[in-house]
């Protein structure tokens, strides 16, 4: 019986330390989107130049996984986006924010666990791609369209993300 039990719990610690069912899901449909997983290590390691904002920005950072699909090769639609709203609140993602930046339409969802945030899903939209940021931890809600816009392009943390994506897909 004490097995049992250890394994109930090392299960249930395993499961809360998940990335989103609905995520998992989405990756699975669309097996051939860029996908990159990042530790908090390796995003720190990533920050090469000891941006102190960057590391500010991660410090809550568990683990995260970063989807990019293209919407027009796939036909990925305003239905489909719907879609997976619903599925990421089925799963008790609350909607905290919606926000537009650069073109891009930016909403979050958060999951808490205990009074205390234990997941976030940003889904970045445009009319090209759809982009899901899956963290297990958190980033303050003012710093997300910081924490994109370095991931994207507009630092040498970006650059060097685009770059490791690169080799990945030519490795292939």
């Amino acid at each position: 019986m004490r097995y049992i039990t250890l394994l109930a719990f090392l299960f249930l610690c395993l499961s809360t330390m998940a990335q989103s069912k609905t995520t998992e899901s989405l990756h699975k449909q669309y097996d051939d989107a860029l996908a990159l997983f990042f530790y908090n290590n390796t995003l720190r390691m990533i920050n090469q130049g000891g941006d102190k904002e960057f590391d500010e920005l991660i410090k809550d950072v568990e683990k995260m996984k970063f989807l990019m699909i293209d919407k027009n090769a796939k036909n990925f639609g305003a239905a489909d986006y719907k879609k997976l709203v619903g599925n990421y609140k089925a799963e008790a993602f609350e909607e905290i924010m919606t926000s537009r930046h650069q073109g891009k339409n930016f909403d979050v969802y958060m999951k808490e666990k205990n009074g205390k945030t234990s997941g976030m899903i940003v889904a970045v939209n445009d009319s090209t791609n759809l982009y899901v940021l899956d963290i297990v931890g958190s980033i303050a809600l003012n710093k997300i369209t910081k924490f994109f816009s370095t991931l994207d392009e507009s630092s040498e943390i970006g650059k060097r993300i685009k770059g490791f994506a690169t080799k990945e897909k030519e490795g292939q």
